[in-house]
């Protein structure tokens, strides 16, 4: 495999969900940087400021439910990126609750051991997001999210963006279905936490490689990224 094909077939990853859990929230990469290891991902902000969703090479600032451009001067501590090229589409024309969905997505793919980006857009009957907010100081992420926003999307065209993470690399990522959602007006989104689909296409980009940036940072490499109950963190932060 050339550098190119490997790079195409690579996710790109910013820091730990570890590393997020244990309150590293300090921005160490930029929109620059990102642009150069993929064109759709998700992720969050320096200080924990909100939700990243990008696609087609353009990011978003996801904040208070609203979205505005990514720019240079905002940082990333946790970020997962990568260039999408779907090699499997697949029509959803019914309404579909998240369990049933998720069913479909495990059918349409050969293995629940291997990387997945996957992208679902059209209609949806219900969307239910979260953004999280600014923090001053570096507490634990399950404490962070008691203080953050819901915002309930109904009868609304967007896309929702993310990636499904096998469960031998809980920690390292969300193992499981991770994904952060905005309209079509690109003007409102967030996290998502629960869906009802009406009309949907889905992408699926199977991903062969894994590429961790460490941050070298005094917060990340002091933190404590063994954790004692990871999965009920995992469970608070991500709804």
């Amino acid at each position: 495999m050339n550098a190119k094909s490997r790079l195409y077939g690579e996710i790109y990853q910013v820091s730990t969900m570890t590393a997020l859990l244990d309150g590293v929230y300090d921005g160490v990469l930029n929109y620059e940087h990102l642009a150069m290891h993929g064109n759709f991902g998700i992720g969050t902000f320096d200080h924990l400021d909100g939700e990243l969703i990008g696609f087609n090479g353009n990011f978003y600032h996801l904040r208070d439910g609203l979205a505005l451009p990514m720019t240079d001067r905002d940082t990333t501590p946790f970020c997962t990126v990568t260039y999408f090229q779907p090699q499997l589409r697949h029509l959803v024309d019914q309404p579909t609750t998240k369990a049933d969905f998720e069913k479909i997505l495990r059918n349409l793919v050969p293995s629940e051991n291997l990387f997945y980006a996957i992208c679902i857009e059209g209609t949806f009957k219900k969307v239910s997001t979260r953004t999280v907010s600014y923090q001053e100081k570096y507490i634990p992420m399950t404490q962070a999210v008691a203080a953050q926003q819901t915002i309930e999307f109904e009868n609304v065209k967007g896309k929702i963006v993310g990636f499904w993470t096998p469960y031998y690399a809980q920690g390292i990522a969300v193992a499981g279905y991770h994904f952060h959602f905005i309209d079509d007006a690109l003007s409102r989104g967030g996290h998502v936490f629960d869906y009802v689909t009406d009309s949907v296409s889905i992408s699926i980009d199977q991903k062969s490689h894994m590429n961790l940036y460490t941050p070298d940072v005094k917060s990340f490499l002091e933190a404590k990224l063994s954790r004692d109950d990871l999965m009920n963190e995992i469970k608070i932060t991500e709804g």
